[in-house]
């Protein structure tokens, strides 16, 4: 988790330095949802590229480490599906938060997934035909189907984070932090400075000052110098 508040008061402070701008709260929250999705995609990206790179560098272990130990929080199931699942379904009472599909599984074994166009191919093939060992499943139309149909799958998901939200009430005509109904961001502690950044950079261009964004860019680029050294 990382306190909205500590992360408004730095953009403030920043944003107001040398009279650069004021961003009001609810600019903030705006962008401070959108700078979390960003972040929260970037990890699947990010996960996906290290996972390709060639060879077992403990550097690249690492990173995929420290990614999935991120997106674990956000991990949700098992919850139990069967064939034509409608994807969203599977968080019927939350279908806002939905995200991606984590895993699935049959009786312990990895369902694999294969693409709809791949699968009269791999089906037409005794060696890649899928079985009650090795089942497969593929997208189409936002459901899932099975091959073969066992039944009852176990489903892993993610969902999204929360929307953050910097709760106030206004008192002298100056809103005040109001922390009992204020939500946090949800991702890791280490992303505080990385979601400050990218709000500064949003408002500079929201309230037209390019300084402001000048200057978000100028301190993520030495943030990032500081993490290679």
């Amino acid at each position: 988790m990382v306190s909205i508040d500590r992360v408004y008061q730095k953009v403030l402070a920043l944003a107001n330095k040398e009279q650069r701008g004021y961003i009001t709260p609810q600019e903030f929250n705006l962008f401070a949802d959108h700078a979390q999705m960003e972040i929260f995609e970037q990890y699947f990206y990010d996960l996906n590229q290290f996972k390709r790179l060639p060879g077992n560098d403990s550097e690249y272990a690492d990173m995929v480490d420290i990614l999935e130990d991120k997106i674990s929080s956000f991990k949700q199931g098992p919850t139990t599906i069967t064939d034509s699942a409608v994807i969203s379904s599977l968080s019927s009472n939350i279908p806002s938060l939905f995200y991606r599909l984590s895993d699935i599984n049959y009786n312990g074994k990895i369902v694999e997934e294969i693409k709809y166009e791949d699968y009269y191919k791999t089906q037409n093939a005794p060696l890649t035909k899928a079985t009650s060992n090795r089942p497969v499943y593929f997208k189409k139309d936002n459901k899932i189907y099975f091959e073969p149909d066992l039944g009852d799958y176990s489903v892993h998901w993610i969902r999204k984070p929360s929307s953050p939200n910097w709760s106030y009430v206004v008192v002298n005509d100056k809103p005040l932090y109001n922390a009992t109904s204020a939500v946090d961001f949800e991702l890791h502690g280490s992303e505080e400075i990385e979601l400050v950044y990218r709000i500064l950079a949003l408002a500079g261009v929201a309230i037209e000052k390019p300084q402001l964004t000048q200057v978000a860019a100028g301190l993520q680029g030495a943030q990032i110098q500081q993490e290679k050294q």
